[in-house]
């Protein structure tokens, strides 16, 4: 008897401990778990930790919670302005609810995959080509309220969209190139335009004041043989000082003009005579 009732117990260890084994679970940190009872939702999601299910009737599915990095594949698409581009993009996401994650949607990556793609082919065809390569802040805000809509019922939440690339044909990259280089040589020359215009001011300043007072101009023209005096070279230069100039301008002016009588006076003898006859030609 005592046999028999240690044999019994030992067998009724044993189920036991095959039993603590098959309904035995391990949820982790980072998961969340769902029991499924015969096929319906039982109890509160389970926390992370160790817990137990009922073997062949329990079916346990667990959730991860952390944020998943999914990438776009690139989308071609055209825009408003009728350019043909292609847009690749990635979009950050955590689920939030495990329970709807499971019941709402057979997968949900999935279901956030399809659903992306198609909003941003959505995005390309909206917006024009400028503001994909200048105002992707906006885009990607609008990207993300478009995947962030549906999936509000998947027990999912969309963190953050971001559009990573657009590619552009070759033709239009040489537009563009074309553009850009006509656009810095306008504001180039705007520049140079802008540049002469003070520059002849202030010439026209500088010639004023020289005027006003006629020193400076012989203080300028001085400096200007001491700056190339400073120059090692064989260059001699000679300057004609402007006061000299100026006195040989006044004496020319002040000469008066001579007179008639002058004129008449200085005039040989021969030259006052009267002209002679003209000769009778043969007709």
């Amino acid at each position: 008897m005592v046999q028999e009732l240690l044999g019994v117990v030992l067998a009724v260890g044993a189920v036991g401990v095959v039993y603590a084994g098959a309904a035995a679970r391990v949820v982790k940190q980072y998961e969340r778990g769902v029991v499924l009872r015969l096929g319906r939702l039982r109890g509160e999601v389970r926390s992370p930790g160790f817990t137990m299910v009922i073997p062949a009737v329990d079916r346990l599915r667990k959730v991860n919670m952390q944020i998943v990095t999914m990438p776009i594949p690139a989308q071609e698409g055209i825009t408003r302005d009728n350019v043909t581009v292609r847009v690749d993009a990635v979009v950050y996401f955590r689920v939030v609810d495990a329970a709807a994650a499971i019941i709402n949607v057979e997968d949900y990556r999935f279901a956030v995959s399809q659903m992306a793609q198609t909003s941003l082919r959505s995005i390309i065809g909206k917006s024009e080509l400028d503001d994909l390569l200048s105002n992707r802040e906006k885009l990607n805000e609008g990207l993300e309220l478009m995947i962030d809509s549906p999936a509000v019922g998947w027990g999912v939440q969309i963190d953050r969209v971001e559009i990573k690339d657009v590619s552009l044909p070759d033709t239009m990259k040489r537009s563009m190139a074309r553009q850009a280089e006509a656009d810095r040589e306008r504001r180039a020359r705007i520049i140079n335009a802008d540049a002469e215009l003070q520059a002849s001011r202030k010439l026209a300043e500088a010639a004023q004041q020289m005027a006003d007072t006629p020193s400076a101009l012989q203080l300028r023209l001085l400096q200007t043989v001491m700056a190339v005096a400073a120059e090692k070279n064989s260059t001699l230069v000679l300057p004609i000082p402007v006061e000299l100039l100026r006195f040989l301008e006044k004496g020319g002016q002040q000469q008066p003009p001579a007179s008639l009588e002058t004129l008449l006076e200085v005039t040989p003898p021969k030259a006052r005579e009267a002209p002679p006859e003209p000769l009778e030609t043969d007709r």
